[in-house]
């Protein structure tokens, strides 16, 4: 395994600064729905992984995923150099753990959007507008899922 580059107070350091809530991806999202007129709450406790967005009148919850930490198939996504057994076993369980939290919003009658970081930034992103007009689409429709990638945009009935 090779060494840290940096000294162990300075990657603490690193990783307090990395956000799980109010990223810039997740605030241009509810900005760009919040100015389409939708209403939301946001990261409820009382729900599975605390999404990012919950739209209760709707039944539909929005999670805003980074590519990294949720190990997406794209090209914003590679796995790390060093300590690979470490962030391979990391990655994998916030995997498993979105598959679950997802499985059981859906058992409770909730539909789930996902809208990943490569669709917003990188080679792949999308015009922001249509992530947000499909994003907009989907919370008025009756469709259950709903992924939007930097390679795709896809719902599921």
């Amino acid at each position: 395994m090779p060494a840290d580059t940096v000294s162990s107070a300075v990657r603490s350091r690193m990783m307090a600064a990395v956000k799980s809530k109010n990223t810039k991806p997740e605030l241009a999202i509810r900005s760009a729905l919040h100015r389409r007129g939708f209403r939301f709450r946001l990261h409820r406790k009382d729900l599975p992984g605390r999404p990012d967005l919950v739209f209760a009148g709707r039944r539909a919850v929005i999670f805003v995923h980074g590519c990294f930490w949720h190990g997406h198939d794209c090209h914003l996504f590679r796995w790390p150099k060093s300590r690979e057994e470490f962030w391979r076993d990391k990655i994998g369980t916030n995997i498993e753990r979105d598959r679950q939290r997802h499985q059981a919003l859906a058992e409770a009658g909730w539909r789930i959007g996902a809208v990943w970081e490569c669709a917003l930034k990188g080679k792949t992103r999308l015009p922001f507008d249509s992530v947000v007009d499909q994003c907009s689409m989907w919370l008025k429709s009756d469709i259950k899922t709903l992924e939007v990638s930097g390679d795709t945009a896809r719902a599921t009935v």
